[in-house]
């Protein structure tokens, strides 16, 4: 019988070491062909040692800046509005390190870490100010850092339903639930990804309104993109707290845009919510929008009833319209900034 058991468990442990290799040798396939399929859009820039990927379109100036928010999608979360704002004002969208095409880094990422390394990309790539800058979600404490840190270039902000320094305090306040992004599965998952789990259990379906071949691209480098987010992830507190040490925006031209979509069921089941979480999410969310609003002389906030978070998304024209704006806010302030075709006054 003894006999028999032992003959089971190597049994076990064999096919465990074969599904390890299986997939190991299945990632590693998956992200050859990923770099063989999808090629960046834009051009890898060294930034001292390391390079990362910068995606600038169009002429003119300001220069536009986009920055994603906590995902693995990078450049790609504004594939639904770069060409058009690019027919605005020249606009940039990058990857963060780690993310898609941007190598790694081995130092601790937060949202200081964030602005220098957008800062030297800028600069190395040869892109000057000044920038309107427009941040998706956690971009916004992001371009906040980058304000605080390297404010004479920055010259107009858009926020994308974008957080806000204080939310976690405030919905643990209001007592809803708080999934805990930085442990467990995800993380699990993260550590693991060389052995392509990550790759199998991911939902095939992408975020509405994705457009299909970006989506494909950011699957495609999922295997290394998401482990670099988690990362952004386990630093979210420090983020947060260094993006809220400027609250004041001066008469820098700004919108905040805040995405007002109920909530959808299967969504609030994911997270634990029930209708009255969402309800009272959604209040706190407003009033949250309301206060960076307030940071600026100069501030609109339109609430987009019929879009999700990722309004890039669900109502692009909204977008565009709120960068347009801060565009030509910033152009007829500054008479050295020129449109399109056209050169700047001298």
């Amino acid at each position: 019988m003894l006999k028999w058991l032992k003959r089971i468990l190597l049994g076990i442990v064999a096919l465990a070491v074969f599904a390890v290799a299986g997939g190991t040798i299945y990632e590693q396939i998956a992200r050859s062909n990923a770099r063989a399929t999808y090629k960046p859009a834009g051009k890898l820039v060294d930034i001292g040692g390391r390079k990362m990927h910068l995606d600038c379109r169009g002429g003119g100036t300001p220069t536009v800046v986009l920055e994603a928010g906590l995902d693995s999608n990078g450049s790609l979360a504004w594939s639904s509005v770069h060409d058009e704002l690019a027919a605005i004002s020249r606009t940039c969208a990058y990857d963060r390190a780690g993310i898609m095409w941007s190598e790694p880094k081995s130092t601790p990422q937060d949202g200081e870490a964030v602005a220098t390394d957008l800062h030297k990309l800028l600069a190395a790539s040869g892109e000057k100010g000044p920038f309107v800058m427009a941040g998706h979600s956690l971009g916004g404490p992001y371009l906040m850092n980058y304000t605080r840190l390297y404010g004479d270039e920055v010259a107009g902000l858009v926020f994308v339903d974008a957080s806000h320094a204080d939310q976690f305090q405030r919905f643990k306040a209001a007592g809803l639930p708080m999934p805990e992004m930085s442990s467990g599965l995800p993380q699990l998952l993260a550590a693991t990804s060389w052995s392509g789990v990550l790759r199998l259990l991911m939902p095939s379906s992408a975020q509405p309104g994705f457009p299909a071949e970006a989506a494909a691209a950011s699957r495609a480098y999922i295997g290394t993109s998401f482990g670099s987010a988690m990362k952004e992830a386990e630093a979210l507190d420090r983020i947060m707290a260094q993006g809220g040490k400027l609250r004041a925006l001066g008469d820098r031209p700004l919108v905040v845009l805040t995405a007002a979509k109920p909530m959808p069921k299967e969504i609030r089941e994911q997270i634990g919510f029930t209708e009255a979480n969402a309800a009272t999410q959604a209040r706190l969310w407003k009033q949250l929008h309301e206060e960076e609003a307030s940071w600026s002389t100069r501030s609109r906030h339109e609430i987009v009833p019929d879009a999700g978070h990722y309004i890039q998304f669900d109502r692009p024209d909204v977008v565009i319209r709120a960068v347009r704006d801060v565009v030509g806010q910033v152009r007829a302030g500054r008479p050295d900034v020129a449109i399109p075709g056209q050169r700047a006054a001298a």
